[in-house]
């Protein structure tokens, strides 16, 4: 009996691990998605910086727009990446701690 209850625990904490995997694997993906956001951020205020006129295009239109404003869009888009970066990095650093003490558990 004692031996199908330790082999249930083990199997739970690799499931356990599995799917620790794929959250991981997602993780990634987002973290992919934020840094190049945050890339074309930064890009962007790089053009603005060298720019006069600025255009914001806004569903099928091109308006000119405030450079100093959009600046400061861009700043904060890019501060609120940051923090979901940082976020997502807490979480995989999380996710690696708990998956390598389930792995000590297992084997």
């Amino acid at each position: 009996m004692k031996d199908k209850s330790e082999s249930g625990k083990k199997q739970n904490k690799i499931q356990e691990v599995q799917i620790i995997e794929q959250n991981l694997q997602n993780l990634l993906l987002q973290k992919q998605a934020f840094q190049m956001e945050i890339s074309e951020t930064k890009a962007a205020k790089k053009e603005i910086e060298k720019s006069e006129d600025i255009f914001k295009i806004i569903g099928q239109l091109m308006i000119k727009t405030d450079k100093e404003k959009t600046m400061e869009e861009l700043m904060n888009k890019e501060k609120i990446l940051d923090l979901r970066m940082k976020s997502i990095e807490k979480q995989e650093a999380s996710l690696i701690e708990r998956s390598e003490n389930l792995k000590k558990d297992i084997f």
